[in-house]
């Protein structure tokens, strides 16, 4: 008795051990599909399409270095040159200057950064 139990508890230990790296394989073969699909997508489109998304991106890269009061040069404007997108803030007054960023489409690399005075 004691040794069919052994036995039965081998037996689904092992039948377990086989099912999980069944499962693993599967798993890792669905992740290198969806990796390369991804991929392939990322050398069809840019990852800055559009004025909006160059604009977000300029926010968030201002935001930490000049703080709030970027915001006192909106509206800002994106234009597109080439490969890049080109991000400026709007003069109010003839005082100060208005941030710059230059943005690559294709990857989103900001290329330069400063503050005109």
């Amino acid at each position: 008795m004691k040794n069919s139990l052994y036995i039965c508890f081998f037996a689904v230990l092992i039948f377990s051990a086989c099912n999980s790296g069944a499962q693993e394989k599967k798993n890792l073969k669905f992740v290198k599909e969806k990796v390369d699909v991804q991929r392939d997508n990322l050398f069809k489109n840019d990852l800055v399409p559009d004025e909006k998304t160059a604009i977000k991106i300029a926010e968030a890269i201002w935001l930490p270095i000049y703080g709030d009061r970027i915001y006192d040069k909106k509206p800002f404007v994106a234009t597109s040159k080439d490969s890049t997108w080109i991000v400026n803030g709007t003069i109010h007054s003839e005082k100060g200057g208005t941030p710059f960023i230059e943005i690559q489409k294709r990857d989103g690399k900001v290329l330069k950064v400063y503050h005109e005075k």
